[in-house]
């Protein structure tokens, strides 16, 4: 059991899954300073400060403060005060089922600092940046899942710290044909726990007893990546694995040995296509604080497909973009080797159609509230139904060319 402060009545803890806190001190009274941990990576660079998680413990009726400090860090080798602010306040729960966001918090941008302040209903209370989506989550997910004769998994590798990296397969065997075939990958980022909820409520759709579902199992493949760093999940990381490297920066730079999450899933897609299997469409999942875009492929060999996804998107989801669909560059920081994204990286090895969709966690325009856990499964629903229509409609793209 870790106490990061007994207050009196009060204690802090972090001694559960996916839990994350720096330093703590009480400034006066029920007035506490909690640092955020952050996360460097293997360099001592690119600090990111965008995950905290704890449990507050005797603290019912008691108007407790807490300033989040140390929230300034580096993206992409660019310095920043950090992204956490008063457009991102947290979510709190007494059970850890129901998240809600907490109001009235107020931001100092000249320390940084994020002011809190909450008068619990009763003890325990839980708080994090997102609502938080662990191991056990995704545990309890695939343990109801099997048994579906149109589930499948396999173990694809082992991360760094030897936890299993799956593979989740949806489709009706019994429909043969060449029918499109869709990956989806989630979690790249630790911190990033909102694309969990969206993979589960795509995996709980597509195994539904719905017609709808049946048909898109029948004319459909979909391949599933559930959780990219379930080291980083398991003890509160931010975006780099346990050797420092960035799970979604390192895909021209791949190390068996620093980043087995990247030569496992790299491996997974590129044996499917170089066996001859079809691949229509890679979409890998992720968060920010304010932004929502779709990212295509470098070059424009797929506008067609990346401009009717996007309008699917926004036309049939809750997708929202904060600016035009677009292409990625051939590489993050051309400068420096280490810097491509799967998107990057799978469109240089074998012209995959891969894309990249970043949603928001900041109040949303189009659901007039903060994102919920139930909008993010919603919008998995939803997301199946688009990219379904995606790769069934209109001219099949070409097929990637193995360039061994």
């Amino acid at each position: 059991m870790i106490v990061l402060l007994a207050l009196l009545t009060i204690a802090v803890y972090t001694d559960f899954e996916g839990a994350s806190l720096g330093r703590i001190r009480r400034l006066a009274g029920d007035w506490l300073e909690c640092a955020v941990a952050g996360e460097t990576d293997h360099e001592g660079r690119n600090r990111q400060a965008t995950w905290y998680y704890f449990r507050l413990e005797g603290a019912a009726g008691r108007l407790v403060t807490i300033d989040l400090v140390e929230l300034a860090g580096e993206y992409n080798y660019k310095p920043n005060r950090g992204v956490i602010d008063d457009r991102t306040p947290p979510v709190y729960s007494y059970d850890r089922r129901t998240w809600r966001h907490l109001t009235g918090v107020e931001y100092d941008p000249s320390v940084p600092l994020l002011r809190l302040r909450i008068q619990p209903e009763r003890s325990p209370v839980w708080i994090a940046h997102v609502p938080p989506y662990t191991t056990g989550d995704l545990a309890r997910l695939l343990g109801e899942l099997r048994g579906h004769p149109h589930f499948a998994e396999r173990v694809i590798g082992t991360s760094a710290e030897g936890r299993e990296l799956l593979l989740v397969t949806v489709t009706d065997p019994d429909a043969r044909g060449d029918k499109p075939v869709v990956w989806l990958m989630a979690r790249q980022h630790a911190w990033e726990s909102p694309t969990s909820w969206v993979a589960e409520g795509a995996l709980r759709f597509l195994l539904s007893d719905s017609s709808e579902a049946a048909s898109i199992r029948r004319r459909t493949v979909f391949h599933v990546f559930p959780m990219v760093d379930p080291d980083g999940v398991v003890r509160g990381g931010v975006r780099f694995n346990v050797h420092g490297y960035d799970l979604n920066r390192n895909w021209d730079a791949i190390d068996p040995e620093k980043m087995p999450e990247i030569a496992a899933h790299r491996r997974a897609v590129l044996d499917w296509v170089d066996g001859g299997g079809r691949l229509d469409l890679f979409l890998t999942l992720h968060n920010t604080e304010t932004a929502e875009y779709l990212e295509g492929p470098p070059d424009g060999a797929f506008r067609g497909l990346l401009e009717r996804f996007h309008k699917l998107l926004v036309g049939r989801s809750s997708f929202e973009p904060t600016r035009p669909a677009s292409l990625a560059p051939p590489s993050t920081d051309p400068a420096r080797k280490g810097r491509m994204t799967v998107v990057q990286g799978l469109y240089r090895d074998r012209k995959i159609p891969a894309f990249l969709l970043e949603q928001r966690i900041s109040f949303h325009p189009k659901l007039g509230r903060f994102p919920t856990v139930e909008d993010r499964l919603k919008f998995g629903e939803d997301l199946v139904r688009v990219l379904a229509e995606v790769v069934g409609a209109g001219p099949v793209p070409p097929r990637p060319q193995a360039t061994r």
